[in-house]
C-alpha cells in the first residue's frame, strides 16, 4: 500500500503531463484502430492525397470525408460482428451466408492477398527512394547515394527478424511510435511550408474534374481510405485483442478515433500540396517529386521532416501488409493465428520477397500504389454487401444485436458509395 501511495505521489497529474505524454495516453486508448491507422496511412495514401491536392486543390476533399465516414461505419460493423459472434469476417462469411459464403470468403481472401502483394512492392519501393534521398540530404556534401536494393534488403531483414521474434503487443508499440512520428512530421511540415489557407478553403467545392486520370484518382482516394482490407483485418485484430461483446462501446470509440485520425492526416497532406503546388500550377507524380518541389518552399528541414514522416508511414504499413496473408489464410482454414508457426513465417518471408519487386520492375512505385488502391475500391462491394446481410440476420446476431434502422441506412449508403467508387476504379483503370 505504501509503495502504491508513493507511486501515486510521484506520478504526474493528467493536467501536468507534457504534450508528448498526453499524445501517448491518447493513442494508448486506441486498440485495433491504432493497427489500422498504421496500415491505412502509408505511402499509398500520401501519394494519392498529394497528387489530388497538387492537381485539383481541395476539390476532391469530399471524396476523402465521405470515405472517412463510411470507413467508420464499416469498422464498427465488422468489429460488432466479431464481438457478438466471436468469429472473424472470413469465418462469418463461410458460416453465416448460405450457399455462396465459402466461395465469397475465398474470393475476398485471394483478392486481398494479391492486392496487398502489389501494394507491398510499391510501398517498399517508395520507402527505399525516400530513405535514399534522406541519406543524401543528411550527408555533409549532399552527394551520398546508397542503391535502393541494399536499403530494401536492410528494411526487409529488420522487419522479418522483428516478426520472427515479436508478438502483437510489440507490433502495437512499434506502430504507436510510427503514428506519433507521422503526426508530428506532417503537422510540422504543414506550418513550415505555410500553405495558402484562402486557396485551400476556396477549393473545397465538391467536383469530379473532367480530366484524364481523375476517375482513377477518386477511386484510389476511396480505396486508400475506405479499404476492403481494413475491414477484414479489423475483425481479425479485434479478435486478436481479446475483446468481447462487453466492449461494444469501446469498439465504437476506437473506430471513431481511428477514422478521424486517418481523415485528418490525409487532409493535412492534401492541404500541403493544394496550398503550395496547386496554387503555383505545379503537379506531382510521386512522393519523391513532392519533396523536391516543396524543398524550395519550406527549406531543407521541411523536406527532411516530410521524408521522415512518409517513411514512417510506409514502414507502419509494411507490418500489417505482411501479416494479412498469414492471418487471413489461418482464419479461412480455421487454424490458430500464430505468427511463430512455420506456415506463418513462410508466408511472411514470401511476402517480403515481393518488396524487392520495385528494384527490378520498370513501373514506378507510385503508379503501382495508385493501381493497388483503385483495386481495393473495386473489392469494397464484396465486403460491404455481406456485412449488411450478416448484421441483419437474426441467426447470426440474435435479436438484441441486429443492425438498427440508423445503422442500416449507413450500411446502404456505404454499399451505394462502394458501387460508385467501383465504377470509377473500372473506368479509370481501363481508360
Amino acid at each position: 500500500m505504501a509503495r502504491a501511495r508513493k507511486q501515486a505521489v510521484n506520478r504526474p497529474a493528467a493536467g501536468n503531463r507534457p504534450l508528448s505524454g498526453k499524445a501517448l495516453v491518447a493513442l494508448s486508448t486506441v486498440g485495433p484502430g491504432l493497427f489500422l491507422i498504421g496500415y491505412n496511412i502509408g505511402t499509398g495514401s500520401i501519394t494519392t492525397m498529394g497528387m489530388a491536392g497538387a492537381r485539383y486543390g481541395m476539390n476532391l476533399l469530399w471524396a476523402l470525408v465521405l470515405s472517412g465516414i463510411f470507413t467508420y461505419v464499416l469498422m464498427v460493423a465488422f468489429g460488432r460482428l466479431t464481438l457478438v459472434t466471436g468469429r472473424t469476417a472470413l469465418q462469418s462469411f463461410k458460416t453465416g451466408i448460405p450457399a455462396v459464403g465459402r466461395v465469397l470468403a475465398l474470393y475476398v481472401l485471394i483478392a486481398l492477398v494479391l492486392g496487398e502483394l502489389v501494394a507491398l512492392t510499391g510501398v517498399m519501393g517508395i520507402v527505399a527512394e525516400l530513405i535514399q534521398e534522406g541519406i543524401r540530404l543528411a550527408s555533409p556534401a549532399g552527394d551520398a547515394v546508397i542503391p535502393t536494393f541494399w536499403i530494401v534488403l536492410t528494411v526487409a531483414s529488420g522487419i522479418f527478424l522483428l516478426l520472427w521474434f515479436g508478438h502483437y503487443r510489440l507490433f502495437e508499440r512499434v506502430l504507436t511510435a510510427f503514428v506519433i512520428l507521422m503526426v508530428f512530421c506532417f503537422v510540422a511540415v504543414f506550418f513550415m511550408v505555410s500553405p495558402s489557407y484562402t486557396e485551400v478553403l476556396a477549393g473545397m467545392v465538391p467536383a469530379v474534374p473532367d480530366t484524364p486520370g481523375a476517375s482513377r484518382l477518386v477511386a484510389a482516394m476511396a480505396g486508400t481510405t475506405c479499404s476492403a482490407a481494413v475491414f477484414i483485418v479489423r475483425s481479425t485484430v479485434v479478435a486478436e485483442k481479446g475483446w468481447t461483446v462487453a466492449d461494444l462501446g469501446r469498439e465504437k470509440r476506437d473506430a471513431l478515433v481511428s477514422a478521424t485520425v486517418m481523415v485528418f492526416l490525409s487532409a493535412m497532406v492534401m492541404a500541403v500540396a493544394a496550398g503550395t503546388l496547386f496554387v503555383r500550377g505545379m503537379t506531382m507524380e510521386s512522393t519523391l517529386e513532392m519533396i523536391g518541389l516543396l524543398e524550395p518552399i519550406g527549406g531543407g528541414l521541411a523536406a527532411f521532416l516530410l521524408i521522415v514522416g512518409i517513411s514512417g508511414a510506409g514502414l507502419s504499413t509494411v507490418f500489417p501488409l505482411v501479416l494479412i496473408a498469414p492471418w487471413l489464410i489461418a482464419d479461412y482454414a480455421g487454424w490458430k493465428r500464430d505468427l511463430r508457426s512455420r506456415s506463418s513465417r513462410l508466408l511472411i518471408g514470401l511476402g517480403l520477397l515481393f518488396s524487392f519487386g520495385s528494384v527490378f520492375l520498370d513501373q514506378a512505385p507510385p503508379v503501382l500504389m495508385v493501381i493497388a488502391m483503385a483495386l481495393q475500391a473495386a473489392i469494397l462491394p464484396a465486403v460491404a454487401i455481406p456485412a449488411f446481410y450478416l448484421l441483419n440476420r437474426r441467426q447470426v446476431m440474435g435479436e438484441e444485436h441486429r443492425a438498427t434502422p440508423g445503422w442500416n441506412a449507413g450500411l446502404i449508403a456505404v454499399i451505394l458509395f462502394s458501387l460508385v467508387t467501383t465504377w470509377f476504379a473500372v473506368t479509370g483503370l481501363l481508360g
